[in-house]
């Protein structure tokens, strides 16, 4: 019997289907234009690296939004595979990045997968990381 679904319940490896289309002007998102705690935010999220490479998650292009409503942000994003092993360690470091910032008490990280990551959204810094590593881009 084959089955897509994951063996462990869906936290170590998942199954998406990928919305067809491409990439929206907005991306890559990269805070440029945040002010305040939200600018923080992204600052502190600019420090958070692949576990893979030594580039910025920001700079790869994950980061498809940031939020602060009071005193919790909502910080959304992607990862450049669905069924990446790493996924709760970047979760988990891109939440206590944001919640570096002075008026953030909480946050929650949302993963989403439309639009679907391409190399497209890399930002040329990121580009430039990317190719100092050995990578091809």
């Amino acid at each position: 019997m084959t089955t897509n679904a994951p063996l462990d319940g869906g936290k170590a490896c998942g199954y998406t289907n990928y919305e067809e289309g491409t990439v929206p002007d907005e991306y890559p998102k990269t805070g440029v234009d945040a002010t305040g705690t939200e600018a923080e935010v992204w600052e502190a999220l600019r420090e958070v690296q692949d576990p893979e490479m030594p580039v910025s998650i920001v700079d790869l292009g994950l980061i498809y939004d940031v939020s602060v409503d009071d005193d919790h942000c909502t910080v959304e994003m992607t990862l450049t595979y669905t069924g990446c092993p790493a996924r709760d360690m970047i979760l988990n470091d891109v939440k206590c990045a944001a919640e570096t910032a002075h008026a953030v008490q909480e946050a929650d990280v949302r993963l989403q997968f439309s639009p679907k990551w391409t190399v497209d959204m890399v930002t040329e810094a990121g580009r430039d990381d990317l190719r100092e590593f050995g990578l091809s881009v």
